[in-house]
């Protein structure tokens, strides 16, 4: 096959230079953005959606589940080495990353529907996100061998994401609901500031890792480049086959193709012991993502959206 990757190369000896220092901080990085994304959020974006909830299935079928069907599907016929195939289901089984909200108002979508997604896909990920892991790496017998030889509990995953995404997610919604004013203050600094952060900390692991993705990113860019833009394509037909605007198909479009790299990152870190295949992969889509989402969002920014929203009024 094209994308199979030679055997004789130690693959899963790969080491990613990121130790329990930069494990923390990836941590708290991620959580800040999360609290920093929760203080945009109101019970009203929930009350909304309920109402109307079709916008709502339609984007979380596009990313837990057709998102990890397909990327399993894909694995069965192209048959990457297996740690590259784990890391691929890691990726699809992990929430939208939190700068999807930034890209889709950059791209001219529905950046309240962008917001109102991430609140959910976070809920929804605490049961998905172990879930999809658990299920499709099971399928595959490759797959199914690395699940066998690690002690993944799913209750431990549940209690990891639920610290680092729902908790943060929970007190950025209460501030909001309670102190709005506060919120938009701490919000206008904050959101920048822990996007910053995050670059700079991407920024930093490559450059610890220089040597390692120049000797070997050519194993897994192919996989991560056809798998970023098969997730934007599954999210903008998928919008598109249920009869749901422009601007809303871009929305879906980028909320399932970009995953949250970090949180997949930090979760084979966590319980694969940063198995080379997989943290290769996963580090080369968080930094992949992030440019092909900001080259994505200028080309749909460039064109004139005149669509509105029937499911959500932004304000």
């Amino acid at each position: 096959m094209l994308l199979k990757t030679d055997l004789n190369i130690p693959i899963d000896d790969i080491k990613i230079n990121f130790d329990t220092e930069a494990l923390w901080i990836l941590n708290i990085a991620l959580a800040i953005i999360m609290f920093g994304v929760a203080l945009a959020i109101k019970v009203d974006d929930f009350k909304r959606l309920i109402k109307k909830p079709k916008i709502l299935l339609v984007g979380i079928f596009s990313q837990f589940f057709l998102l990890p069907a397909l990327t399993f599907l894909a694995i069965v016929s192209i048959e990457p080495h297996p740690s590259f195939a784990l890391g691929m289901i890691m990726i699809a089984a992990c929430p939208g990353g939190n700068v999807s909200n930034f890209f889709s108002k950059m791209a001219k979508g529905n950046a309240a529907l962008s917001v109102s997604l991430t609140a959910f896909a976070t809920l929804v990920c605490l049961v998905m996100t172990p879930f999809n892991l658990q299920f499709w790496g099971g399928l595959y017998e490759p797959t199914n061998a690395i699940l066998k030889t690690v002690e993944l509990d799913p209750f431990e995953l549940f209690k990891l994401v639920l610290l680092i995404l729902g908790i943060p997610l929970i007190l950025g919604m209460l501030v909001n609901h309670f102190y709005e004013k506060t919120a938009k203050k701490i919000e206008r600094v904050l959101k920048p500031f822990s996007m910053i952060v995050f670059l700079a900390l991407i920024i930093i692991a490559f450059y610890d890792n220089i040597d390692v993705f120049l000797d070997y990113i050519y194993l897994v860019a192919a996989l991560v480049i056809l798998h970023n833009i098969g997730a934007y394509i599954i999210g903008f037909y998928t919008a598109k086959t249920f009869g749901l605007d422009k601007r809303d198909q871009k929305t879906i479009s980028i909320e399932t193709g970009i995953q949250n790299g970090g949180l997949g990152l930090l979760l084979i870190f966590q319980f694969f012991d940063g198995l080379g295949g997989m943290a290769l992969l996963a580090a080369f889509w968080g930094v992949w993502d992030i440019f092909s989402g900001m080259a994505l969002a200028a080309y749909w920014g460039r064109k004139k959206s005149n669509e509105q929203s029937t499911i959500i009024n932004e304000q």
